[in-house]
């Protein structure tokens, strides 16, 4: 009676424990690296990438009730994507039909501080987020990863402009939501805490290394004697010299994610620079190098959006550095107001730059 006793208990252990297993968990997602790319990535340990998260990242942040509101009038809410839209390496675009010219405001109509970033290889960027690097992994609350930018864009007068009630409020009332994250999370529960973590899964998930250029690389296609000679120019000090910021060690993101100051103005008032966030005067004016990545849809550029066309950021570099003792000593040029490439070797530069567009990534299912 006794063994039959001990054979029943290990029974309802194996049953319990088999029950135990059967609550689904999300499904890990690994990154997929592309050829020559750094295979350390950001991601943080509480926050890993799974299938789950990244779909239900996604639907976020494309839903405009992310902004607190129920109505169907666009003009009543904002999501993620009415400033970082997939076309256009998930930066703002000139064509936006809701900013006109590249500017990006508010829900509210208050004109953003900086242009839109790309959102476009964050994962591998181990130097900080935003144009000043403000968000750049330290303890300080609110100021950490792409997490907390993501609950400071809905919140910010000048982005989204919710309430964490008024967002939660709205999302609660879409019936998608509950088994999305379930699935995600473990619980049907919508909290601020969760849409931070999905949606940073989904920008993390956001990765371009497709072109031809990186065909080209690979032995899969070849370049024309024009983009040979713009990527001879581009990393070369005697021809553009690009590639310090935009490339050093023949870094395939096309950019070190530090920062510079190169040359855009003479004076500089702006207290959001990297000097606001550094407090070294040395770095006043100075801004990321953004990647040069999908660069061709990637307008408006610079930190103010101040060029709408590829061109006009070439012949800016090429003629109109503004002196001041600030600017980095990478403008090997800047007493001379710039490189002085000829009409055709600046065409030749935008052709190379041209091959860094990756259409799977932009236009893809």
């Amino acid at each position: 009676m006794k063994r039959n006793l001990h054979i029943l208990s290990l029974i309802l252990l194996v049953l319990l424990s088999a029950s135990c297993r059967h609550t689904e968990e999300p499904t890990p997602l690994e990154i997929t690296i592309p050829y020559g790319f750094p295979t350390r990535l950001n991601i943080p340990d509480d926050n890993p990438m799974t299938v789950e998260g990244v779909a239900l990242g996604k639907c976020l942040f494309e839903d405009g009730h992310l902004s607190g509101y129920i109505g169907t009038e666009p003009d009543s809410m904002m999501s993620c994507a009415d400033c970082h839209r997939r076309e256009h390496n998930y930066d703002i675009g000139i064509d936006n039909p809701r900013f006109p010219n590249g500017k990006p405001h508010g829900r509210t109509g208050v004109y953003t501080h900086h242009n839109a970033m790309p959102l476009c290889n964050l994962v591998f960027n181990q130097e900080g987020y935003l144009w000043n690097g403000a968000v750049h992994f330290t303890n300080e609350p609110g100021a950490r990863n792409i997490e907390d930018i993501v609950k400071a864009a809905i919140l910010a007068e000048d982005e989204i402009g919710s309430t964490e009630a008024r967002t939660l409020a709205a999302l609660r009332q879409d019936d998608r939501y509950p088994e999305m994250f379930k699935k995600a999370f473990g619980s049907e529960e919508i909290t601020m805490e969760r849409i931070q973590k999905a949606i940073a899964q989904y920008v993390r998930s956001l990765v371009s290394g497709n072109s031809k250029f990186d065909r080209y690389l690979q032995g899969l296609e070849q370049l024309t004697p024009q983009e040979l000679h713009g990527y001879i120019l581009f990393t070369t000090e005697e021809g553009a010299d690009c590639f310090h910021c935009h490339g050093s060690g023949g870094s395939p993101l096309f950019t070190t994610n530090l920062f510079y100051n190169n040359g855009l103005d003479a004076v500089y008032t702006d207290p959001s620079d990297r000097r606001g966030v550094t407090g070294n005067i040395w770095d006043q004016g100075a801004y990321r190098a953004p990647s040069l990545r999908n660069i061709a849809v990637s307008a408006p550029y610079m930190h103010n959006g101040r060029y709408q066309t590829l061109s006009e950021v070439l012949t800016f570099y090429n003629e109109g550095l503004q002196y001041s003792p600030y600017v980095s000593p990478l403008m090997h040029k800047l007493n001379e107001g710039g490189r002085h490439l000829t009409p055709n070797e600046i065409a030749d530069l935008e052709a190379f730059l041209l091959t860094l567009t990756d259409e799977e990534f932009l236009y893809g299912k």
